[in-house]
């Protein structure tokens, strides 16, 4: 598979990585499985993050008994204090079972606060850079969902890679933070190729982002299916026809700008609202149809009446990397659920 390098870290990573939230939800070993399957396919990147429960540990399965050199592991940690940045470090080293991690990354820098704290002298930067020395971190690097804070902390020169989300939808970052990260040498991993799952055509996502050569892109994979899908598209034809040029503007025009990409840092929710399943409802059911949308979409009335108990406090939208009104979208899927499911029943009812 095709590699290119990652800026400075000098690191040949393949094209196509493999992004580790889904596997926490499946079973360990389809978990694990997956991740063989993408070895296998020639992927040697792998991202994944302390938050993400089982998936340093499922990862550090299916690795086990690969040659290490030929593997670049990439993980994160959220920490804002030294001692919190120690024992994440020393956690994911022991999840993953290896004694040096390729890419060390701090999670989700999106205000001025985090950064702040990152940067502080003696600070969590400052433990990355230690250990770095020590041999345990090879390359640090860090993760945004906030450009004009993405921009900042490529031109500090501090950080080796930027990770931050891009897709024919939020394509903001090519037209700025693409060329700066390249003038300062600085890894670029695309987060979020198919906008948090809003994108159900691979095939126009992944050749949207090929365009693109510095670009190392991490689809969250789950199923075999899902990397052996995206594995061809790679090995395929990369030119946009005209008529899939057409297909992403109508997509363009449907989701705008003012929608959940599904990375559930609004959560947890006081009132236990799901908020992100909410929220991509009307994509599922234009998707699926009314009657595939209701007959296997049971959970969605408790989400809906969960979402109707919201009390505004707002913690969720303080939360959104995206600043999206959550509350006003929340009533808005409420009423129109409930309207879409009252036509679904009407037209069942016998005449």
């Amino acid at each position: 598979m095709e590699k290119i390098r990652l800026g400075r870290t000098g690191l040949l990573v393949t094209k196509i990585g493999f992004g580790g939230i889904p596997i926490q939800k499946v079973d360990e070993a389809s978990a694990v499985g997956v991740v063989k399957r993408a070895l296998d396919l020639g992927v040697n990147f792998f991202d994944t993050a302390n938050a993400y429960t089982t998936s340093e540990g499922r990862i550090g399965q299916a690795i086990a008994g690969r040659r290490r050199e030929s593997l670049v592991l990439a993980t994160k940690t959220g920490a804002r204090t030294p001692d919190d940045v120690k024992a994440h470090l020393k956690l994911s080293l022991q999840r993953l079972g290896v004694d040096y991690i390729d890419l060390y990354q701090f999670h989700n820098v999106s205000d001025q606060a985090s950064l702040d704290a990152i940067l502080a002298p003696g600070g969590p930067l400052s433990v990355a850079e230690e250990a770095k020395k020590a041999g345990m971190v090879r390359h640090i690097g860090v993760t945004s969902h906030q450009i004009d804070f993405a921009k900042d902390m490529v031109k500090s020169d501090r950080f080796e890679t930027i990770m931050f989300p891009f897709n024919f939808v939020t394509s903001e970052a090519a037209d700025e933070l693409l060329p700066l990260a390249k003038a300062h040498d600085v890894g670029f991993i695309a987060m979020k190729p198919l906008a948090g799952g809003m994108l159900d055509n691979a095939a126009l996502a992944f050749k949207y982002l090929f365009q693109f050569p510095d670009v190392v892109t991490i689809p969250g994979i789950e199923k075999v299916s899902e990397i052996d899908e995206i594995i061809a598209l790679a090995e395929g034809t990369r030119t946009l026809t005209p008529a899939e040029e057409n297909e992403m503007e109508r997509f363009r025009k449907e989701l705008g700008h003012n929608f959940c990409h599904r990375c559930n840092y609004c959560q947890p929710c006081i009132s236990d609202i799901p908020i992100s399943n909410v929220l991509i409802s009307k994509s599922l059911f234009k998707r699926q149809g009314p009657a595939l949308f209701f007959a296997s979409r049971r959970g969605m009335d408790d989400a809906m009446d969960k979402a109707a108990t919201c009390t505004e406090c707002g913690e969720c939208e303080e939360r959104c990397p995206y600043h999206l009104p959550i509350r006003e979208m929340l009533a808005e899927r409420v009423k129109w659920y409930r309207e879409e499911k009252g036509k679904y029943q009407e037209a069942l009812a016998p005449q």
